[in-house]
Protein backbone atom coordinates (compact mmCIF):
# COMPACT_ATOMS: atom_id res chain seq x y z
CA UNK A 1 0.00 0.00 0.00
CA UNK A 2 1.57 3.22 -1.20
CA UNK A 3 -0.31 6.26 0.08
CA UNK A 4 1.97 8.84 -1.53
CA UNK A 5 0.06 11.30 -3.71
CA UNK A 6 0.61 10.79 -7.41
CA UNK A 7 1.20 13.68 -9.80
CA UNK A 8 -2.48 14.07 -10.70
CA UNK A 9 -3.53 14.19 -7.05
CA UNK A 10 -0.80 16.70 -6.19
CA UNK A 11 -1.88 18.93 -9.06
CA UNK A 12 -5.51 18.88 -7.98
CA UNK A 13 -4.59 19.36 -4.31
CA UNK A 14 -2.64 22.51 -5.15
CA UNK A 15 -5.49 23.85 -7.26
CA UNK A 16 -8.08 23.03 -4.60
CA UNK A 17 -6.06 24.46 -1.72
CA UNK A 18 -5.63 27.65 -3.72
CA UNK A 19 -9.37 27.76 -4.47
CA UNK A 20 -10.16 27.31 -0.77
CA UNK A 21 -7.82 30.16 0.18
CA UNK A 22 -8.89 32.59 -2.52
CA UNK A 23 -12.62 31.85 -2.77
CA UNK A 24 -14.12 29.50 -0.17
CA UNK A 25 -12.76 30.76 3.14
CA UNK A 26 -13.26 34.44 2.17
CA UNK A 27 -16.87 33.62 1.22
CA UNK A 28 -17.78 32.08 4.58
CA UNK A 29 -18.78 35.37 6.20
CA UNK A 30 -20.99 36.42 3.28
CA UNK A 31 -22.43 32.91 3.11
CA UNK A 32 -23.43 33.09 6.79
CA UNK A 33 -25.02 36.50 6.25
CA UNK A 34 -27.01 35.27 3.27
CA UNK A 35 -28.13 32.17 5.19
CA UNK A 36 -29.37 34.40 8.03
CA UNK A 37 -31.23 36.65 5.57
CA UNK A 38 -32.94 33.70 3.90
CA UNK A 39 -33.86 32.22 7.27
CA UNK A 40 -35.35 35.54 8.43
CA UNK A 41 -37.42 35.76 5.25
CA UNK A 42 -38.86 32.27 5.75
CA UNK A 43 -36.69 30.58 3.10
CA UNK A 44 -34.23 28.59 5.24
CA UNK A 45 -33.58 25.87 2.66
CA UNK A 46 -32.93 28.17 -0.27
CA UNK A 47 -29.25 28.29 -1.13
CA UNK A 48 -27.33 31.57 -0.79
CA UNK A 49 -26.50 33.31 -4.06
CA UNK A 50 -22.77 33.07 -3.34
CA UNK A 51 -22.92 29.30 -3.97
CA UNK A 52 -23.68 29.74 -7.68
CA UNK A 53 -20.76 32.15 -8.00
CA UNK A 54 -18.44 29.62 -6.36
CA UNK A 55 -19.74 26.80 -8.57
CA UNK A 56 -18.92 28.80 -11.68
CA UNK A 57 -15.44 29.56 -10.38
CA UNK A 58 -14.78 25.92 -9.42
CA UNK A 59 -15.98 24.57 -12.74
CA UNK A 60 -13.83 27.02 -14.70
CA UNK A 61 -10.82 25.62 -12.81
CA UNK A 62 -11.68 21.99 -13.53
CA UNK A 63 -12.61 21.35 -9.89
CA UNK A 64 -15.89 19.69 -10.81
CA UNK A 65 -17.44 16.25 -10.22
CA UNK A 66 -14.19 15.08 -8.64
CA UNK A 67 -16.00 12.23 -6.87
CA UNK A 68 -17.21 10.54 -10.07
CA UNK A 69 -14.79 8.02 -11.51
CA UNK A 70 -16.65 5.83 -14.00
CA UNK A 71 -18.31 8.41 -16.24
CA UNK A 72 -17.00 10.71 -19.00
CA UNK A 73 -18.19 13.77 -17.06
CA UNK A 74 -16.33 12.76 -13.90
CA UNK A 75 -12.72 13.43 -13.03
CA UNK A 76 -11.81 9.75 -13.38
CA UNK A 77 -10.10 9.67 -10.01
CA UNK A 78 -9.65 6.57 -7.91
CA UNK A 79 -10.90 6.51 -4.33
CA UNK A 80 -7.30 6.89 -3.15
CA UNK A 81 -6.88 9.98 -5.35
CA UNK A 82 -10.16 11.53 -4.29
CA UNK A 83 -9.62 10.99 -0.54
CA UNK A 84 -7.24 13.93 0.11
CA UNK A 85 -9.39 16.21 -2.06
CA UNK A 86 -12.57 15.34 -0.17
CA UNK A 87 -10.65 15.95 3.06
CA UNK A 88 -9.83 19.48 1.93
CA UNK A 89 -13.50 20.24 1.20
CA UNK A 90 -14.33 19.01 4.70
CA UNK A 91 -12.62 22.10 6.12
CA UNK A 92 -15.64 24.10 4.93
CA UNK A 93 -18.41 21.52 4.53
CA UNK A 94 -21.22 24.06 4.26
CA UNK A 95 -19.74 25.49 1.07
CA UNK A 96 -16.90 23.57 -0.58
CA UNK A 97 -18.54 20.22 -1.49
CA UNK A 98 -21.49 21.91 -3.16
CA UNK A 99 -19.23 24.41 -4.93
CA UNK A 100 -17.44 21.46 -6.56
CA UNK A 101 -20.71 19.61 -7.32
CA UNK A 102 -19.56 17.00 -4.82
CA UNK A 103 -22.28 17.31 -2.17
CA UNK A 104 -24.56 14.55 -0.92
CA UNK A 105 -27.14 13.32 -1.72
CA UNK A 106 -26.48 14.32 -5.33
CA UNK A 107 -23.15 12.47 -5.42
CA UNK A 108 -24.73 9.15 -4.46
CA UNK A 109 -27.69 9.74 -6.73
CA UNK A 110 -25.42 10.53 -9.68
CA UNK A 111 -23.42 7.37 -9.03
CA UNK A 112 -26.64 5.39 -8.83
CA UNK A 113 -27.93 6.77 -12.12
CA UNK A 114 -24.56 6.35 -13.82
CA UNK A 115 -24.33 2.68 -12.80
CA UNK A 116 -27.94 1.51 -12.90
CA UNK A 117 -29.92 4.08 -14.89
CA UNK A 118 -31.13 3.54 -18.44
CA UNK A 119 -29.92 5.79 -21.25
CA UNK A 120 -33.21 7.70 -21.09
CA UNK A 121 -32.97 8.13 -17.29
CA UNK A 122 -29.39 9.33 -17.59
CA UNK A 123 -30.24 11.85 -20.29
CA UNK A 124 -33.23 13.23 -18.39
CA UNK A 125 -31.81 13.34 -14.86
CA UNK A 126 -28.11 12.55 -14.71
CA UNK A 127 -27.18 15.14 -17.31
CA UNK A 128 -28.56 18.19 -15.40
CA UNK A 129 -27.18 16.83 -12.12
CA UNK A 130 -23.70 16.53 -13.63
CA UNK A 131 -24.01 20.13 -14.81
CA UNK A 132 -25.13 21.33 -11.35
CA UNK A 133 -28.35 22.72 -12.80
CA UNK A 134 -30.72 20.82 -10.51
CA UNK A 135 -30.59 18.93 -7.26
CA UNK A 136 -32.03 15.58 -6.20
CA UNK A 137 -33.31 13.74 -3.13
CA UNK A 138 -32.94 10.24 -1.75
CA UNK A 139 -36.06 8.89 -0.07
CA UNK A 140 -35.37 5.74 1.90
CA UNK A 141 -35.87 6.30 5.65
CA UNK A 142 -39.42 6.11 7.06
CA UNK A 143 -40.85 7.42 10.35
CA UNK A 144 -43.03 4.41 11.14
CA UNK A 145 -40.46 1.60 10.84
CA UNK A 146 -36.93 0.99 12.10
CA UNK A 147 -35.19 2.00 8.89
CA UNK A 148 -31.78 0.92 10.14
CA UNK A 149 -33.03 -2.42 8.79
CA UNK A 150 -33.85 -1.42 5.23
CA UNK A 151 -35.94 -4.57 4.72
CA UNK A 152 -38.52 -2.94 7.01
CA UNK A 153 -39.31 -0.27 4.42
CA UNK A 154 -43.11 -0.20 4.03
CA UNK A 155 -43.72 2.25 1.16
CA UNK A 156 -45.48 0.34 -1.64
CA UNK A 157 -44.61 0.54 -5.32
CA UNK A 158 -47.28 -1.37 -7.24
CA UNK A 159 -47.51 -2.01 -10.97
CA UNK A 160 -50.68 -0.82 -12.69
CA UNK A 161 -50.45 -1.32 -16.43
CA UNK A 162 -47.85 1.03 -17.88
CA UNK A 163 -47.38 2.81 -14.55
CA UNK A 164 -46.27 2.27 -10.99
CA UNK A 165 -48.35 3.61 -8.11
CA UNK A 166 -46.48 4.73 -4.98
CA UNK A 167 -47.94 5.09 -1.49
CA UNK A 168 -46.03 5.77 1.69
CA UNK A 169 -44.39 8.29 3.97
CA UNK A 170 -40.68 9.12 4.11
CA UNK A 171 -38.63 11.38 6.35
CA UNK A 172 -35.03 12.52 6.52
CA UNK A 173 -35.30 12.60 2.73
CA UNK A 174 -32.04 14.39 2.04
CA UNK A 175 -32.21 17.01 -0.69
CA UNK A 176 -35.98 17.36 -0.86
CA UNK A 177 -36.16 20.81 0.76
CA UNK A 178 -33.95 22.52 -1.82
CA UNK A 179 -36.15 24.55 -4.20
CA UNK A 180 -33.94 23.29 -7.05
CA UNK A 181 -34.71 19.64 -6.24
CA UNK A 182 -36.45 18.14 -9.26
CA UNK A 183 -36.12 14.39 -8.85
CA UNK A 184 -36.68 12.00 -5.94
CA UNK A 185 -35.16 8.52 -5.87
CA UNK A 186 -37.63 6.49 -3.81
CA UNK A 187 -37.11 3.07 -2.25
CA UNK A 188 -40.20 0.97 -1.63
CA UNK A 189 -41.60 -2.54 -1.85
CA UNK A 190 -42.70 -3.98 -5.17
CA UNK A 191 -43.18 -7.46 -3.71
CA UNK A 192 -44.57 -8.42 -0.31
CA UNK A 193 -42.97 -10.88 2.05
CA UNK A 194 -44.67 -13.94 3.45
CA UNK A 195 -48.24 -13.07 4.41
CA UNK A 196 -50.98 -15.27 5.90
CA UNK A 197 -48.99 -18.40 5.20
CA UNK A 198 -48.44 -17.47 1.56
CA UNK A 199 -44.95 -17.53 0.13
CA UNK A 200 -43.45 -14.14 -0.59
CA UNK A 201 -40.30 -12.73 -2.07
CA UNK A 202 -36.99 -13.21 -0.26
CA UNK A 203 -36.57 -10.34 2.21
CA UNK A 204 -33.77 -8.67 0.24
CA UNK A 205 -35.66 -8.97 -3.07
CA UNK A 206 -38.84 -7.18 -2.04
CA UNK A 207 -37.55 -3.62 -2.55
CA UNK A 208 -37.14 -1.51 -5.68
CA UNK A 209 -35.94 1.98 -6.58
CA UNK A 210 -38.01 4.35 -8.67
CA UNK A 211 -37.60 7.89 -10.00
CA UNK A 212 -40.32 10.36 -9.02
CA UNK A 213 -40.27 13.93 -10.37
CA UNK A 214 -40.85 16.25 -7.42
CA UNK A 215 -43.86 17.94 -9.01
CA UNK A 216 -45.76 14.70 -9.64
CA UNK A 217 -49.38 14.82 -8.36
CA UNK A 218 -49.65 13.11 -4.99
CA UNK A 219 -46.15 14.09 -3.83
CA UNK A 220 -46.37 16.34 -0.78
CA UNK A 221 -43.29 17.71 0.96
CA UNK A 222 -44.88 18.20 4.36
CA UNK A 223 -42.07 19.82 6.31
CA UNK A 224 -38.37 20.31 6.64
CA UNK A 225 -36.52 18.61 9.47
CA UNK A 226 -33.74 20.58 11.12
CA UNK A 227 -30.51 18.96 12.23
CA UNK A 228 -29.65 20.21 15.74
CA UNK A 229 -31.38 23.45 14.71
CA UNK A 230 -29.53 23.77 11.40
CA UNK A 231 -31.28 23.58 8.03
CA UNK A 232 -28.38 21.49 6.66
CA UNK A 233 -28.57 23.32 3.37
CA UNK A 234 -25.49 21.74 1.75
CA UNK A 235 -27.40 18.45 1.68
CA UNK A 236 -30.50 20.15 0.32
CA UNK A 237 -32.25 19.96 3.67
CA UNK A 238 -34.12 16.94 5.00
CA UNK A 239 -37.84 16.52 4.45
CA UNK A 240 -40.85 14.51 5.45
CA UNK A 241 -42.52 13.49 2.20
CA UNK A 242 -45.88 11.82 1.60
CA UNK A 243 -46.63 9.77 -1.51
CA UNK A 244 -50.38 9.42 -2.04
CA UNK A 245 -51.32 7.38 -5.13
CA UNK A 246 -48.36 8.84 -7.00
CA UNK A 247 -48.24 7.57 -10.57
CA UNK A 248 -45.10 7.46 -12.68
CA UNK A 249 -44.28 5.60 -15.92
CA UNK A 250 -42.98 2.05 -15.56
CA UNK A 251 -39.82 3.25 -17.29
CA UNK A 252 -38.94 5.21 -14.15
CA UNK A 253 -37.98 2.02 -12.32
CA UNK A 254 -34.23 1.88 -11.69
CA UNK A 255 -32.91 -1.57 -12.54
CA UNK A 256 -35.46 -4.34 -12.16
CA UNK A 257 -38.10 -5.18 -9.58
CA UNK A 258 -36.40 -6.52 -6.47
CA UNK A 259 -33.07 -4.82 -7.17
CA UNK A 260 -33.65 -1.97 -4.73
CA UNK A 261 -31.81 -3.35 -1.72
CA UNK A 262 -28.69 -4.20 -3.72
CA UNK A 263 -28.76 -0.81 -5.45
CA UNK A 264 -29.05 0.93 -2.08
CA UNK A 265 -26.01 -0.90 -0.77
CA UNK A 266 -24.03 -0.05 -3.90
CA UNK A 267 -25.00 3.59 -3.48
CA UNK A 268 -24.25 3.83 0.23
CA UNK A 269 -20.77 2.26 0.16
CA UNK A 270 -18.99 5.10 -1.68
CA UNK A 271 -21.14 7.64 0.17
CA UNK A 272 -19.88 6.35 3.51
CA UNK A 273 -16.23 6.78 2.60
CA UNK A 274 -16.84 10.24 1.10
CA UNK A 275 -18.49 11.37 4.33
CA UNK A 276 -15.56 10.01 6.34
CA UNK A 277 -12.99 11.70 4.09
CA UNK A 278 -14.67 15.06 4.70
CA UNK A 279 -14.81 14.43 8.45
CA UNK A 280 -11.01 14.24 8.50
CA UNK A 281 -10.98 17.77 7.08
CA UNK A 282 -13.53 18.97 9.64
CA UNK A 283 -11.44 17.51 12.46
CA UNK A 284 -8.26 19.09 11.07
CA UNK A 285 -9.91 22.50 10.96
CA UNK A 286 -11.16 22.08 14.53
CA UNK A 287 -7.70 21.07 15.73
CA UNK A 288 -6.13 24.09 14.04
CA UNK A 289 -8.69 26.37 15.67
CA UNK A 290 -8.08 24.73 19.06
CA UNK A 291 -4.32 25.28 18.81
CA UNK A 292 -4.64 28.93 17.77
CA UNK A 293 -7.17 29.62 20.51
CA UNK A 294 -4.98 27.94 23.13
CA UNK A 295 -1.99 30.07 22.14
CA UNK A 296 -3.95 33.33 21.99
CA UNK A 297 -6.05 33.13 25.17
CA UNK A 298 -4.70 33.48 28.69
CA UNK A 299 -6.18 32.26 31.95
CA UNK A 300 -4.76 31.74 35.43
CA UNK A 301 -1.57 33.59 34.65
CA UNK A 302 -0.61 32.06 31.32
CA UNK A 303 -1.78 30.93 27.89
CA UNK A 304 -4.28 28.10 27.70
CA UNK A 305 -1.66 26.14 25.79
CA UNK A 306 0.29 25.75 29.05
CA UNK A 307 -2.56 23.82 30.64
CA UNK A 308 -1.89 20.09 30.74
CA UNK A 309 -5.47 19.19 29.87
CA UNK A 310 -5.33 21.31 26.70
CA UNK A 311 -2.04 19.71 25.69
CA UNK A 312 -3.57 16.29 26.28
CA UNK A 313 -6.52 17.16 24.01
CA UNK A 314 -4.21 18.40 21.26
CA UNK A 315 -1.98 15.34 21.39
CA UNK A 316 -4.92 12.94 21.43
CA UNK A 317 -6.58 14.82 18.57
CA UNK A 318 -3.51 14.43 16.37
CA UNK A 319 -3.26 10.70 17.12
CA UNK A 320 -6.96 10.12 16.49
CA UNK A 321 -6.98 12.07 13.23
CA UNK A 322 -3.93 10.28 11.86
CA UNK A 323 -5.30 6.87 12.86
CA UNK A 324 -8.63 7.55 11.14
CA UNK A 325 -6.95 8.96 8.03
CA UNK A 326 -4.77 5.87 7.64
CA UNK A 327 -7.78 3.58 7.97
CA UNK A 328 -9.65 5.62 5.36
CA UNK A 329 -6.72 5.49 2.96
CA UNK A 330 -6.47 1.71 3.42
CA UNK A 331 -10.19 1.46 2.75
CA UNK A 332 -9.92 3.62 -0.38
CA UNK A 333 -7.01 1.49 -1.61
CA UNK A 334 -9.00 -1.70 -1.06
CA UNK A 335 -12.05 -0.29 -2.84
CA UNK A 336 -9.79 0.51 -5.80
CA UNK A 337 -8.01 -2.86 -5.83
CA UNK A 338 -10.55 -5.47 -4.70
CA UNK A 339 -13.84 -3.57 -5.00
CA UNK A 340 -16.43 -2.34 -2.54
CA UNK A 341 -17.41 -5.85 -1.50
CA UNK A 342 -13.82 -6.74 -0.68
CA UNK A 343 -13.52 -3.58 1.40
CA UNK A 344 -16.82 -4.09 3.22
CA UNK A 345 -15.31 -4.62 6.69
CA UNK A 346 -13.08 -1.57 6.34
CA UNK A 347 -15.98 0.59 5.10
CA UNK A 348 -17.90 -0.39 8.22
CA UNK A 349 -14.86 0.29 10.40
CA UNK A 350 -14.30 3.82 9.11
CA UNK A 351 -18.01 4.57 9.39
CA UNK A 352 -17.84 3.60 13.06
CA UNK A 353 -14.54 5.28 13.88
CA UNK A 354 -14.37 8.49 11.87
CA UNK A 355 -17.53 10.38 12.92
CA UNK A 356 -16.83 9.50 16.56
CA UNK A 357 -13.27 10.77 16.17
CA UNK A 358 -14.40 14.03 14.54
CA UNK A 359 -17.11 14.52 17.15
CA UNK A 360 -14.51 14.15 19.93
CA UNK A 361 -11.97 16.52 18.35
CA UNK A 362 -14.57 19.17 17.55
CA UNK A 363 -15.99 18.89 21.07
CA UNK A 364 -12.55 19.64 22.57
CA UNK A 365 -12.13 22.59 20.19
CA UNK A 366 -15.51 23.90 21.36
CA UNK A 367 -14.44 23.50 24.98
CA UNK A 368 -11.22 25.40 24.30
CA UNK A 369 -13.23 28.26 22.80
CA UNK A 370 -15.48 28.50 25.84
CA UNK A 371 -19.01 29.79 25.27
CA UNK A 372 -17.94 31.17 21.91
CA UNK A 373 -17.53 27.61 20.68
CA UNK A 374 -21.27 26.96 20.72
CA UNK A 375 -22.15 30.29 19.11
CA UNK A 376 -22.57 31.28 15.48
CA UNK A 377 -19.31 33.27 15.68
CA UNK A 378 -17.30 30.12 14.98
CA UNK A 379 -18.02 27.17 12.64
CA UNK A 380 -17.47 24.62 15.40
CA UNK A 381 -21.10 24.11 16.44
CA UNK A 382 -22.15 23.30 12.89
CA UNK A 383 -19.11 21.06 12.39
CA UNK A 384 -20.03 19.17 15.56
CA UNK A 385 -23.66 18.80 14.46
CA UNK A 386 -22.52 17.33 11.16
CA UNK A 387 -20.22 14.80 12.85
CA UNK A 388 -22.84 13.77 15.39
CA UNK A 389 -25.53 13.34 12.76
CA UNK A 390 -23.21 11.21 10.64
CA UNK A 391 -23.38 8.53 13.32
CA UNK A 392 -26.91 7.92 11.97
CA UNK A 393 -26.51 8.72 8.27
CA UNK A 394 -25.96 5.75 5.93
CA UNK A 395 -26.59 3.39 8.82
CA UNK A 396 -26.25 3.96 12.59
CA UNK A 397 -23.12 2.96 14.50
CA UNK A 398 -24.82 0.00 16.12
CA UNK A 399 -25.79 -1.64 12.82
CA UNK A 400 -22.24 -1.40 11.50
CA UNK A 401 -20.84 -2.71 14.79
CA UNK A 402 -23.28 -5.63 14.75
CA UNK A 403 -22.28 -6.59 11.21
CA UNK A 404 -18.56 -6.13 11.86
CA UNK A 405 -18.72 -8.22 15.06
CA UNK A 406 -20.51 -11.03 13.24
CA UNK A 407 -17.83 -10.98 10.56
CA UNK A 408 -15.16 -11.36 13.24
CA UNK A 409 -17.02 -14.14 15.04
CA UNK A 410 -17.31 -16.15 11.83
CA UNK A 411 -13.52 -16.45 11.80
CA UNK A 412 -13.70 -18.53 14.97
CA UNK A 413 -16.93 -20.49 14.50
Amino acid sequence: MDFAYDARTEELREQLLSFMDTHVYPAEKLFAEQVAELDASGRPWERPAIIEDLKAQARSRGLWNLFLAHHPEGAGLSNLQYAPLAEITGHSPAIAPEALNCAAPDTGNMELLAEFGTAAQQQRWLRPLLDGQVRSAFCMTEPDVASSDATNIATRIERDGAEYVINGRKWWSSGAMDPRCEILIVMGKTAPGQEDGKAGAERHRQQSMILVPRGTPGVTVERGIRLFGFSDGPHGGHAEVVFDDVRVPAGNLVGGEGDGFAIAQARLGPGRIHHCMRQIGAAERALGMMCRRALQRSAFGGPLSDQGVIQDWIAQARVRIESARLLILKTAWLMDTVGNKGAHAEIQAIKIATPAMAEWVIDKAIQTHGAGGVSQDFPLAQLWAGARALRFADGPDEVHKRSLARRELRKYS
